[in-house]
């Protein structure tokens, strides 16, 4: 494939999305490529068209094209049974983007976003970089990596699934924003007391139903000493909202803030001032826990592909940086006497804040853009 005939641009293409997790680390390492001043970047996403992918290319100036994608599930739907119809579109689609923009590289975020698109640049030569963020490969990931020059992981247990020639331990890449956070402005924001602890509670960008009725089968035992912010997903709020409801906690009184998305300086604000952190164990949230060094309970998603979650999970346990606990274990007292127990003992949340540090690199994004700059002509 002719490289483009500007020698002082860049030209690659991002992909991945569905979630948070699978996208703002693309934006992380867009933001590293966009810092060299030996070349411009010329970026194009090609995947999902859901809300993060939309929202966070927009912010970032790059621009979008949309493909049809399958999802791999573990549990029954019968989207199974059309999703693997859509990815021989994709990869037409992935065709006609590629051939016509023309990129020097493509990054991967990996899922099952990125397959068609991965399959349409190695047939066109596209050299591309493959990054996994958890602790145990995907599936998805395992198979493109054939088809990938160059190979990131974020867990070194994730290293063993990739060929060692071409793969590098990188971490994962955190929205530098994370790390900015005021606790005194999310008091203002959110009207909370700087007097009490601060729960914060995160369901995943998508929010979690179970996590949810946990939460609020928990809070009567909670409230009266703890403040709680809690991000439902949008999906969820209403329903979350009206359970809390029916335990007598309304929301936006007594301490408990429901929220259907944190933004990013929400997010940034709620890191700073919170306690304690109850939330899946994507490996994006891993990581941003890992950043801002908090201590956190952490409620593997049951249906993850691979079961990824609960490994990622198990990971940061075995190193003392968090408390797991199952979905199946969110008894009515089980979850509140576990944050109970851990507000009131600041020695062991200061040292699980410490332990979890150990899954945040800082140069994770700087890493994997010097990686994308390998494979073109600049490196």
């Amino acid at each position: 494939m002719a490289r483009n005939s500007d020698d002082s641009e860049l030209r690659i293409v991002f992909t991945g999305g569905l979630t948070g997790g699978h996208t703002y680390p693309l934006i992380a390492v867009a933001r590293a490529l966009f810092a060299h001043s030996r070349f411009s970047v010329n970026a194009l996403y090609l995947g999902s068209s859901g809300r993060f992918e939309q929202e966070a290319m927009h912010s970032e100036g790059i621009a979008s094209k949309y493909i049809l994608s399958g999802k791999i599930r573990r549990y029954f739907s019968l989207l199974n049974f059309v999703d693997p119809f859509k990815v021989p579109i994709g990869f037409l689609q992935s065709l006609w983007y590629l051939y016509g923009f023309m990129p020097d590289v493509v990054f991967a975020k990996g899922g099952s976003v990125p397959v068609p698109v991965c399959l349409a640049a190695w047939v066109l030569r596209i050299p591309i970089l493959l990054h996994d963020s958890d602790a145990v490969a995907g599936r998805a990931n395992r198979f493109l990596s054939v088809f990938a020059s160059r190979i990131a992981v974020a867990y070194p247990s994730a290293a063993a699934y990739f060929p060692a020639d071409k793969t590098a331990i990188t971490g994962n890449p955190v929205r530098t924003e994370i790390l900015a956070g005021d606790a005194s402005h999310a008091d203002s924001y959110f009207g909370f007391s700087p007097d009490r602890p601060l729960l914060l509670i995160l369901g995943g960008s998508l929010g979690a139903q179970a996590l949810n009725n946990a939460v609020a089968r928990m809070l009567p035992d909670i409230i009266r000493g703890t403040q709680v912010l809690h991000q439902t997903g949008e999906k969820n709020y209403q329903s979350a909202v009206a359970l809390a409801g029916e335990y007598g906690i309304k929301a936006g009184h007594d301490g408990y803030v429901a929220a259907p998305f944190l933004n990013v300086t929400e997010l940034a604000d709620a890191f700073a001032r919170a306690d304690l952190v109850i939330s899946r164990a994507g490996a994006g949230t891993v990581a941003e826990l890992a950043a801002v060094g908090k201590a956190s309970i952490l409620v593997p998603l049951p249906t993850a592909a691979n079961d990824e979650q609960r490994m990622n999970a198990y990971e940061v346990a075995r190193v003392g940086g968090a408390l797991v606990l199952e979905e199946s274990n969110l008894g009515e007292h089980m979850l509140s006497g576990k944050v109970v127990d851990l507000l009131r003992d600041p020695t062991l949340r200061g040292k699980m804040a410490e332990e979890i540090g150990v899954f945040y690199n800082p140069t994770a994004a700087e890493m994997i853009a010097t990686g994308i700059i390998s494979l073109t002509e600049y490196a």
